[in-house]
C-alpha cells in the first residue's frame, strides 16, 4: 500500500480548517473537525504488533469523510471499494459512486449515483486528495477523469447533490444499485415525471425519491433487479449551471421517500441546506467547550466528538412511520433508530450520547423497546447482552420518560429466557458460568462459545438489570442477579492468575495460551490477558482474587509491559501496548484499573502513551483500531475531558487528568459544568469538586443536572 503522501495531507488539512459554513462565516469548533480521521490504513508494525499478511488491510478506523447530521438516516459519502468497512479507503485512488448510508460495519453504502460523462466501458473515476475536501456536512471532490466537481450536503433523510460538469453535452447519471456494502437481493427504478426518478434496492431494503433541476432525456435500464445491472440517467443537453440532485431516503415506500424529500429540502438551495448542516453540528461540538491543548489534542478532540455521533442511526420518517422488527409498518410518536452497537458503544459512547442529546438517548430505547415488545427480547449486537447497562445507565442518569416497568420485564427475559438474546443462559444458570469444549490445537478462527467473555459480561448484565431492579423495588429479583453478577470469578483460574476456560466438568482447558488470541474460543476476539482485568462493576473483588492490590498491580504491570508475540495475528486484535490492545474493545477499562489501588499516575502514563501516540497516527488521520460506531473516539473524548464512564451502568465518572487546561460543558439541563487543570504536571494529585476535597477518584452524575466545578491538581 502507497503511503500518504504528507504533502497533501498538509494541504488538505488547510482546506478542512478553513471557514466552512458559507462564504464570509467563520464557526468556532466545526472548523477542527477533521472528516479523514479514521480512513487511512495502519501498517507500521511497531504499532501492529504484528507484520501484515499480504492482502491484508488492517481495521483502523474504517470511517466515512462524507455529509451527515448526527444520527442521520442519510450519511452521503465516496465510495472506493465495495465490502470495505465503510466504503472509502484513503489510499485508493478511483471513486466508483456516492452511497447514501453508512456505519462503518462492511454494511449498508445504499442508492450508489456517480455523475458520468463519456464514461467508457467501466464505470468510476480517478481523483486526488488534492482536489478533495470535507467538513461536517460537506464533501467536495473532483472526478479527473468525468471532469465533474461533485459537492455533497445532507439533511437527516435526505441529500443534495450538486454537479458541475466541464462537458455540458452527454450528461449522464449512474445509479449503480445492483451494488452496495450489504448484500443486494433485487432492485428497480423509474421515471417519475420529466424531473424525477424513484425506486427501490432490496436487502437493506431502501426505497428512494429523487428530483434533477435539469430534465430527463432518457432513463437507460440494463438488466433491471440482477447482480450485474445498472441503470443510467440521460441529461437533456442545453443547460450550463450545475446539475442538482436532491434524494429523499426512506425505509418504508417511496411516497414516504418523497415525502422526506419535500420537507427537509424541498426548494432550499445548497448553500442554505449546506450552512443548517453545519450549523446543527456548530450546535452540538459547542456544548464541549475546551482550552488549551495542542492544536493536534483539539483537531483529535472535536474530530472525535463528532465521529461518536453518527450512530445509531435514524429510521423513522417525517410522517412518524417505520418498518418494525416483523417488517410491519408501524407509526409511533417517537423517532424510530437503530439498535446501537451494543458491545463496542456500551462501555463509553452510548453514555455520551445521553449526556450530549438525551432526547435521542430516550428515542432509541423507545426504539429498543419496540424491538422487545415485537421479538420477546431487547436487542443485543454481536456478543454480550449489553442493552442492560445502555439502559440501566440512561435511566439512573435519570432518562426515565419511558415504559421503564415494561422494558425492565423485557430485560429480565433476556437475563432468564433461553433464546437470541443470551446464548447459552441455561448453561451459565445452572453452573455459574459456560463452558468450551477441549480442543487439541484451536486456532485463530476456531468456532466454539467464547465461553469466559459470556460468563464476565453476562456477569456485568446482571448487575445492570439488577441496578433497575433496585430502583423499581424488586427485591427478589435484585438479590438473584447481584448475585450472579459474582460469576466472574468462576473464570478465575489461580495457578495462572487468568480468566481461563472451563470444560463441561469444570476442570479447566489444558490446552492453555494467555497470548494467543481467539475470536471465539474461550474469548470473544481477545486473548486471557485482555479479559482478565474485567470487571467493572466489581472491582474490589476482581483486585481480591489477585491476592490484593500488590498483585493487581504487578500483573496490571506485566499486563502493559510484555511483549506482543508478532506471530499471533488476528484481525482486529491489533495496536499493541504490551499484551493491552487500544485496536479493539474487549479490554479499554483496563488502563483506569491502577486508580482502584491508588496508583492514579500509572493510569496517566498510560492513557497519555495512548492519546498522544494511537490516535492521528503518522499521517494524522490514522487510528489504533476500528472506530466501531464511535467507541474509539467515544474513549478519547472522555479520556480527552478527564472523566471515564469505567462502568458505564452507573451514574459516576472516573476522573483523570484532562487533556486540555479548561472544559467547559453546557449540559443538557442548561447547566455548566467546569473542569480546571491549571499547571502542565500529569500525575493527578487531588481533586476538588464545587471547592471541597473528593473523596476517592469518581465524581456524581448530579455535577450534569446541577452543574458545578472539578479542579484538578497534578505534580
Amino acid at each position: 500500500m502507497r503511503m500518504l503522501n504528507k504533502s497533501l495531507f498538509a494541504l488538505m488539512v488547510v482546506v478542512l480548517l478553513a471557514p466552512v459554513a458559507g462564504r464570509g462565516q467563520t464557526t468556532a469548533y466545526t472548523k477542527y473537525v477533521n472528516t479523514f480521521v479514521g480512513t487511512a490504513p495502519l501498517t507500521d508494525p511497531k504499532i501492529l504488533g504484528y507484520e501484515l499478511p499480504k492482502g491484508w488491510r488492517s481495521w483502523a478506523g474504517l470511517t466515512f469523510p462524507g455529509s451527515s447530521l448526527p444520527n442521520a438516516m442519510v450519511q452521503l459519502s465516496p465510495m472506493t471499494e465495495y465490502r470495505s468497512g465503510a466504503g472509502y479507503e484513503y489510499e485508493d485512488s478511483v471513486i466508483l459512486a456516492f452511497t447514501h448510508t453508512n456505519k462503518g460495519h462492511w454494511n449498508l453504502c445504499n442508492i450508489p449515483v456517480l455523475p458520468l460523462s463519456n464514461p467508457g466501458a467501466a464505470f468510476g473515476s480517478r481523483f486526488s486528495h488534492k482536489k478533495e475536501s470535507a467538513s461536517p456536512g460537506f464533501y467536495q471532490v473532483y472526478l479527473d477523469d468525468y471532469q465533474v466537481n461533485v459537492s455533497l450536503t445532507s439533511t437527516l433523510r435526505a441529500g443534495y447533490h450538486k454537479y458541475e460538469y466541464k462537458n455540458n453535452s452527454d450528461r449522464q447519471i449512474l445509479f449503480d444499485l445492483a451494488k452496495a456494502n450489504s448484500r443486494v437481493s433485487t432492485w428497480k427504478i423509474e421515471q417519475a415525471g420529466t424531473h424525477a426518478v424513484q425506486g427501490f434496492q432490496g436487502g437493506e431494503n431502501v426505497y428512494f425519491y429523487a428530483t434533477l433541476n435539469t430534465p430527463i432525456k432518457n432513463l437507460d435500464k440494463k438488466d433491471e433487479g440482477t447482480s450485474s445491472g445498472f441503470a443510467v440517467v440521460h441529461l437533456a443537453d442545453g443547460g450550463n449551471s450545475p446539475v442538482e440532485l436532491k434524494i429523499g431516503l426512506s425505509f418504508v415506500s417511496m411516497e414516504n421517500a418523497r415525502e422526506n424529500l419535500a420537507r427537509e429540502i424541498g426548494s432550499k438551495t445548497f448553500d442554505v441546506v449546506r450552512k443548517e448542516a453545519n450549523q446543527a453540528w456548530e450546535s452540538l461540538l459547542s456544548s464541549i467547550q475546551v482550552k488549551g491543548g495542542t492544536g493536534k489534542q483539539r483537531e483529535m478532540f472535536y474530530s472525535c466528538l463528532y465521529r461518536s455521533f453518527l450512530w445509531p442511526a435514524l429510521r423513522s420518517d417525517v410522517n412518524g412511520q417505520f418498518t418494525d422488527a416483523k417488517k410491519g409498518v408501524v407509526k409511533a410518536d417517537f423517532n424510530y433508530y437503530t439498535e446501537p452497537s451494543l458491545w463496542d458503544t456500551y462501555r463509553n459512547k452510548d453514555v455520551l450520547l445521553g449526556l450530549v442529546t438525551p432526547k435521542t438517548t430516550l428515542d432509541v430505547i423507545k426504539s429498543m423497546k419496540d424491538v422487545g415488545d415485537k421479538t420477546g427480547f431487547i436487542p443485543t449486537f454481536f456478543h454480550g447482552d449489553h442493552g442492560a447497562s445502555s439502559i440501566a445507565g440512561a435511566y439512573l442518569r435519570g432518562i426515565d420518560d419511558f415504559d421503564v416497568k415494561g422494558t425492565y420485564q423485557i430485560l429480565l427475559r433476556n437475563a432468564n429466557v433461553p433464546g437470541r438474546a443470551r446464548p447459552f443462559i441455561a448453561e451459565y444458570i445452572e453452573k455459574g458460568y459456560i463452558s468450551d469444549p477441549d480442543i487439541a490445537d484451536p486456532k485463530v478462527e476456531t468456532k466454539a462459545k467464547a465461553g469466559v467473555s459470556k460468563t464476565l459480561e453476562y456477569s456485568y448484565d446482571d448487575y445492570s438489570v439488577a441496578q433497575i431492579a433496585k430502583k423499581l423495588g424488586d427485591t427478589a429479583n435484585y438479590r438473584i442477579l447481584m448475585a450472579r453478577s459474582k460469576n466472574y470469578k468462576n473464570m478465575f483460574d489461580p495457578a495462572t492468575r487468568f480468566m481461563r476456560g472451563r470444560l463441561d466438568d469444570g476442570s479447566w482447558i489444558k490446552n492453555f495460551n494467555p497470548e494467543f488470541p481467539y475470536y471465539e474460543y474461550m474469548y470473544r476476539e481477545a486473548n486471557a490477558w485482555q479479559v482478565s482485568f474485567f470487571a467493572p462493576h466489581d472491582m474490589p473483588g476482581l483486585i481480591a482474587l489477585y491476592g490484593g492490590p500488590k498483585g493487581f498491580e504487578s500483573k496490571l504491570d506485566s499486563f502493559f509491559t510484555k511483549p506482543w508475540n508478532p506471530r499471533y495475528i488476528a484481525r482486529n486484535v491489533e495496536t499493541m501496548v504490551g499484551q493491552y490492545c487500544q485496536g479493539n474493545q474487549p479490554d479499554h477499562e483496563a488502563p483506569f484499573a491502577y486508580t482502584f489501588i491508588g496508583k492514579p499516575e500509572k493510569t496517566q502514563k498510560i492513557l497519555d502513551h495512548i492519546m498522544n501516540n494511537l490516535y492521528g497516527i503518522g499521517d494524522g488521520i490514522t487510528l489504533s483500531g476500528m472506530d466501531d460506531a464511535g467507541e474509539m473516539s467515544a474513549w478519547y473524548v472522555f479520556s480527552a475531558l478527564g472523566l471515564y464512564t469505567f462502568s458505564a451502568t452507573d451514574p459516576q465518572y472516573l476522573v483523570t487528568v484532562p487533556l486540555f487546561d479548561e472544559v467547559k460543558w453546557k449540559t443538557s439541563t442548561g447547566k455548566l459544568l467546569t473542569i480546571t487543570k491549571p499547571g502542565a504536571g500529569r500525575a493527578l494529585t487531588s481533586i476538588k469538586v464545587n471547592g471541597k476535597e473528593n473523596k476517592g477518584y469518581f465524581v456524581p452524575h448530579d455535577l450534569f443536572l446541577n452543574g458545578g466545578k472539578i479542579e484538578i491538581s497534578t505534580r
